[in-house]
């Protein structure tokens, strides 16, 4: 989350601020006068990388150019739905969804690209630095098997552990499984901050594990972590959800924009596509939200206030 994510079932939106309505340029603003409401709604996925754009974001958008900024909260594939019909004007960190971009933006043209984040991402299988030098073998898919018992817990039914985060997120974990012929049972955290929580525990006591993951993510500063290698990727690898056998790729991460907004959303729209940062600017804005539990805009705010040099070309 391509990062690899996909719903299980139909995602309900979720608001955490604002209406939602179909057409947000028409809603009350505290910026409303007598030409008409500057908002912006954005959508905000689960995890923390992604809430530390939509921070930066609002906060610009809200103390620099005059906007009011709602957002949504929504997965991944919802959230395609979503900016089709208007009900958000911009997504700001996609991990790749090819069959949504060829819906919505190549044929039905409801949707337009907003370019790159700046933001590379990669999803894997990692276990603790140190239990990886402990056993530098187990970094190799083929090994697997061989730790399998000293991965076992409670809810992994006699086999190993492969930790999973939320089931909305997209993974192909459960077809690696089977089609690598590994003794593990795919387990699921529940959300981004529980899978946090148990890898924290486990590095805490020093045991091992095996844990789907991600980067960039803050935690590896906090916790070393050593990717095991999987199969090659290769293109179309990945084609056959049931059959996939084959390492996630790399992907750098994208914006998309409502048409309608991508055409008439002025200097919103405008900043929105030049929004472009590093994957160390997210990390650090990522660490503040969830390791030093700052209010996502006063995070913002410490960032926006060390980087002008940064954002000011978001707003030329």
């Amino acid at each position: 989350m391509s990062r690899k994510r996909i719903t299980v079932a139909a995602a309900v939106l979720v608001l955490a601020t604002g209406c939602g309505a179909a057409d947000m340029t028409k809603q009350a603003s505290p910026f409303a006068n007598a030409q008409g409401a500057k908002t912006v709604t954005l959508s905000v996925q689960s995890w923390v990388g992604a809430q530390a754009n939509v921070a930066v974001a609002q906060y610009l958008l809200e103390h620099e150019l005059g906007y009011r900024v709602d957002t949504v909260q929504v997965d991944e594939v919802p959230a395609w739905d979503a900016l089709s019909q208007g009900r958000v004007d911009a997504i700001l960190e996609d991990w790749g969804h090819p069959e949504q971009e060829q819906r919505y933006v190549q044929d039905k043209k409801t949707i337009a690209a907003g370019g790159d984040l700046g933001v590379t991402g990669h999803i894997g299988w990692f276990v603790p630095t140190y239990f990886a030098k402990k056993h530098p073998d187990v970094t190799n898919w083929k090994n697997l098997n061989k730790y399998a018992d000293l991965l076992r817990t409670a809810e992994s039914g006699g086999k190993g552990q492969l930790l999973d985060g939320s089931p909305s997120y997209v993974t192909n974990d459960k077809a690696l499984v089977k089609n690598l012929d590994l003794d593990y049972q795919v387990v699921f955290a529940g959300s981004e901050a529980a899978q946090i929580t148990q890898m924290q525990q486990f590095a805490k006591e020093k045991k091992p594990f095996l844990s789907y993951w991600y980067t960039p993510q803050w935690l590896m500063e906090k916790v070393p972590m050593t990717e095991v290698k999987l199969p090659p990727y290769e293109e179309g690898c990945d084609a056959d959800p049931a059959k996939v056998d084959c390492a996630y790729p790399v992907t750098p991460l994208q914006k998309y924009l409502n048409a309608d907004f991508a055409k008439d959303g002025g200097k919103a729209a405008e900043f929105l596509r030049k929004f472009k940062w590093t994957t160390e600017d997210q990390n650090q804005v990522s660490l503040m939200i969830a390791e030093q539990k700052m209010r996502p805009e006063e995070a913002a705010k410490k960032w926006v206030d060390s980087h002008e040099s940064v954002w000011k070309a978001w707003l030329s």
